[in-house]
């Protein structure tokens, strides 16, 4: 009787050792999906493309992070995408570094053809914290909302088995790793598909360099300048305030 306790005994504390062991470092794949015919215009120009290219644009990112840093960048495109070059560029070359010991965030983003480096503090984010739950990528994970920008509002699920704090993009802040992200107002989503648990090459985390970096602030005063007359066409003022928001709220995620 006294073995087949400690057989018992043995077993639960193996199986609850095993369960609750914890993620510190990985590989994630996201898949990207963006509705990019409901973020463009019924102008004529945009109605005729709409005939030639796909309703979503699909990409996979990868979500690389050990020793409490992190780096977020594209690695392919779904062959079912069919969208102009232009289109893809900017996802092709933007890419997020964020190191959460110092709490400073490294990201590049191609703003209309040019590549801009950023170095600033990581992004706050207030969130609230919901009862509501789904099974992402094999993981538990717990549903929060948030607000970015002032008033765009974000829907993350997040998974504490997964240490780090983080995110696609600039998005983080919850105690746990965003497996799961919706942002409605930019008709995007972000789905964790893999979390590979055997990544072991820390210098492929690393922030991005340039000769001239910007902080937030700086940015938005030179996208401001640049933009100025933009986003002024035609008779829509409605329509032309939804594309300049789009457009800044990107350039800055």
């Amino acid at each position: 009787m006294k073995t087949l306790y400690f057989i018992i005994t043995t077993l639960f504390f193996s199986v609850t050792t095993f369960a609750q062991q914890f993620v510190d470092k990985a590989v994630i794949e996201f898949e990207v999906s963006t509705n990019l015919k409901k973020t463009m215009t019924n102008h004529s120009w945009d109605e005729m493309m709409k005939d030639n290219i796909s309703d979503l644009k699909v990409s996979y990112f990868n979500y690389t992070f050990t020793d409490n840093k992190s780096i977020f960048k594209f690695d392919r495109w779904s062959p079912k995408t069919r969208v102009p070059k232009w289109e893809k560029e900017a996802d092709e070359e933007n890419s997020w570094y964020v190191d959460f010991n110092t709490g400073i965030m490294n990201m590049q983003k191609q703003i209309v053809g040019t590549n801009f480096v950023i170095a600033d503090s990581i992004r706050k984010i207030e969130w609230r914290i919901t009862n509501e739950n789904r099974e992402i990528a094999g993981y538990n994970c717990r549903k929060a909302v948030g607000k970015i920008m002032d008033d765009v509002y974000i829907f993350a699920f997040y998974t504490d088995d997964i240490t780090i704090s983080g995110g696609p993009c600039s998005i983080s802040g919850l105690p746990g790793m965003i497996l799961g992200l919706t942002i409605p107002r930019l008709y995007t989503s972000y789905i964790a598909t893999r979390v590979d648990v055997s990544f072991s090459n820390a210098a492929e985390v690393k922030p991005i360099t340039a000769k001239k970096t910007y902080d937030l602030k700086e940015l938005k005063t030179l996208i401001s300048e640049r933009t100025k007359d933009w986003f002024s066409y035609g008779d829509d003022k409605e329509e032309n305030e939804r594309q300049k928001n789009m457009f800044i709220w990107n350039a800055f995620l």
